[in-house]
């Protein structure tokens, strides 16, 4: 008991050095676009979206190459989509100014990409069982370098649609911004999120080995609650600030960056790792059914109502408690 309420506590430190982290890191971000006179589209759909999604990538990094957990870091990454989909919608409704109006680009644009990334995904996963089979229960494969590369080619595409669109005039770089002392900055707080998510990292693997159950299932929870606070942030903020669609678009945004380049990366990095299918699909389900019903509800009259604000955060809760009767061994949809 005194392990699980120690590994409870380093989760809850962890998740504000990752906030602290990251406000700097996203705060240098910006001031270095300015600085180097990056376009606003750039600025939108890759930096802040790199900068917001990093806690995720390192989440990827630090179980792969440290822990040798890359079904975490997926785990941590899906989780993360999951917290990003439906509960920062939700409190963005709830602590703003009223409903949170969504627009036709948004639903359909931004979630032609979304999906496409989901599905992007769970297909990389198949071909890996499919084309490199590994033996094991569950059906097991390798993700491979090249398949890495294939969702990491439709980021790509993402980011060049993005400037295809961008009709903002050229942006002159601000010579008032000091680049050195910006960069040590965002140095400064990178290490700082590298610790706290290494402190996820540690819980959720240690209340995996606590309960005896698989450790992605806690990084779904643990690490992707932790990791998702500066995505939280910045969208309570812009809602706050009257802003919704800035707020939707960084969810969006962040998750379209973690699907498509974060858990890629980690295969990059690391050669090849092998995945079970049989802990992946039940994951990537509850996945497609939050974006389903995401979508279904900001498709409505565009706009999210405080009413569909309480029901997105109910989804997450049921989610939630579905990893918690998992973990525990009263529920057994993920093989263990």
């Amino acid at each position: 008991m005194l392990d699980i309420v120690w590994f409870l506590a380093l989760a809850t430190a962890a998740t504000a050095v990752v906030w602290k982290g990251s406000t700097w890191l996203e705060s240098a971000a910006d001031r270095l676009a300015v600085g180097y006179g990056v376009p606003p589209v750039v600025q939108g759909a890759v930096i802040a979206a790199v900068g917001s999604s990093m806690p995720e990538l390192m989440s990827v990094l630090l179980a792969t190459l440290l822990h040798g957990e890359f079904e975490l870091g997926v785990g941590a990454i899906v989780g993360s989509a999951v917290f990003n989909l439906l509960v920062i919608p939700g409190l963005s409704v709830l602590v703003g100014t009223g409903g949170v109006s969504t627009s036709r680009e948004l639903v359909y644009k931004e979630s032609l990409f979304y999906m496409l990334a989901v599905a992007v995904l769970l297909l990389t996963f198949s071909l890996a069982v499919i084309y490199n089979p590994l033996e094991g229960a569950g059906l097991q494969g390798e993700v491979t370098r090249p398949l890495a590369l294939f969702p990491i080619v439709l980021y790509a595409l993402y980011v060049f649609t993005q400037f295809l669109d961008a009709t903002e005039d050229e942006i002159e770089p601000d010579p008032s911004v000091d680049r050195l002392r910006t960069w040590l900055r965002f140095g400064l707080g990178l290490i700082v999120i590298v610790v706290g998510v290494e402190g996820l990292v540690r819980a959720a693997i240690g209340l995996g080995d606590a309960f005896n159950t698989p450790s992605f299932l806690w990084g779904m929870i643990v690490v992707a609650a932790g990791s998702s606070v500066p995505d939280a942030f910045v969208s309570i903020v812009a809602a706050r600030a009257d802003r919704p669609s800035v707020s939707l678009a960084n969810v969006l945004g962040s998750n379209i960056f973690d699907l498509l380049v974060a858990v890629p990366i980690g295969v990059l990095v690391a050669g090849s790792l092998a995945i079970t299918f049989a802990h992946i699909v039940p994951m990537m389900g509850f996945l497609i059914l939050a974006t389903t019903v995401f979508f279904a509800i900001a498709r409505t009259d565009m706009l999210l109502s405080e009413r569909e604000a309480w029901l997105l955060i109910g989804a997450y809760g049921l989610f939630v408690g579905w990893l918690l009767l998992e973990s525990v061994g009263v529920s057994n949809a993920v093989p263990t």
